[in-house]
């Protein structure tokens, strides 16, 4: 990240630097790119990196504004983060708010087969109520509500992990009991696809944490509990002395926390007494009259 240069003080009246609230560096105005909605104003350099990260990471399509601050909550327009990042990040942008579109539209949704991925069109809006879909890319019938073989007359059977022969073009589903490739999540109810990696699964739409396995929420286990019995033991795809490096570190954070507050709490009663009679003290001379 370039640094702020040094000026003379008769320069800065006539071109005078401005401050990136990221970095906190001054540069001259040419360096610097406002938002058109809220007027921040920001290092294009930060600003930059700023939202390709987000766009990378698939962890908005609203991008927002980096000031947590900012009075008016604002966002950045299409043709702002065009001007920014590269075609093909942008491309994955576009791509990202149109997946964003399909999940919040109630008269579509995704065709479950992970080789096909089509946009369907559902009879009536109400996803609620499970219909019959087919989809026109792979002639693949399913519910619209579960995702799975259509069931006439029968209820859906709830986080059922569902996966699909490559290539595959007949509405006969193959249904595996822990390890598919495509399951959904327990809480967002949103298809996830594991290639690789642990168990512990953090969904980007909800943010909610759970085990791949038996879909059990671990949002409260930080230290990985859940894997050292019942039917998960041992199936963390780590291996043992990660994850004693893991609980040590988890507990020495804690611990940490724990000791800093148990040294700084005597200096904190001694210090009460001093702040209340400074404050009693500044009230105090706030009501006195002003001299004539």
């Amino acid at each position: 990240m370039t640094t702020a240069r040094y000026r003379p003080t008769w320069d800065l009246v006539l071109d005078p630097l401005v401050s990136c609230k990221l970095c906190l560096g001054e540069y001259p105005v040419e360096q610097m790119t406002t938002i058109a909605q809220c007027q921040c104003i920001f290092c294009t350099l930060c600003l930059k990196q700023y939202v390709e990260l987000l766009i990378k990471e698939g962890l908005e399509t609203a991008i927002s504004c980096p000031d947590a601050a900012c009075p008016k909550r604002g966002h950045l327009q299409e043709n702002e983060i065009e001007c920014m990042v590269a075609s093909e990040i942008m491309q994955r942008y576009k791509k990202l708010q149109f997946e964003r579109e399909v999940l919040l539209d109630p008269c579509r949704t995704w065709c479950p087969s992970s080789t096909c991925q089509a946009v369907c069109q559902l009879q009536e809006p109400s996803p609620q109520d499970p219909q019959l879909v087919q989809c026109k890319a792979c002639d693949i019938e399913f519910c619209s509500a579960c995702k799975s073989n259509w069931h006439p007359g029968q209820g859906c059977q709830e986080n059922m992990p569902i996966s699909f022969l490559p290539g595959e073009t007949s509405s006969v589903f193959k249904m595996e009991e822990d390890d598919a490739p495509i399951k959904r999540c327990p809480k967002c109810k949103v298809y996830i696809e594991r290639d690789e990696g642990c168990a512990q699964m953090m969904c980007k739409n909800c943010k909610h944490a759970f085990c791949w396995y038996c879909l059990e929420s671990l949002d409260d286990d930080f230290l990985l509990i859940h894997y050292d019995k019942g039917p998960c033991r041992n199936k963390l795809g780590h291996s043992r002395a990660s994850v004693i490096w893991h609980r040590t570190q988890v507990v020495g954070i804690f611990a940490g926390f724990g000791l800093l507050l148990l040294v700084a709490s005597p200096f904190l009663l001694l210090a009460t007494p001093f702040v209340l009679c400074c404050k009693c003290k500044c009230n105090k001379g706030d009501d006195d009259p002003l001299p004539t």
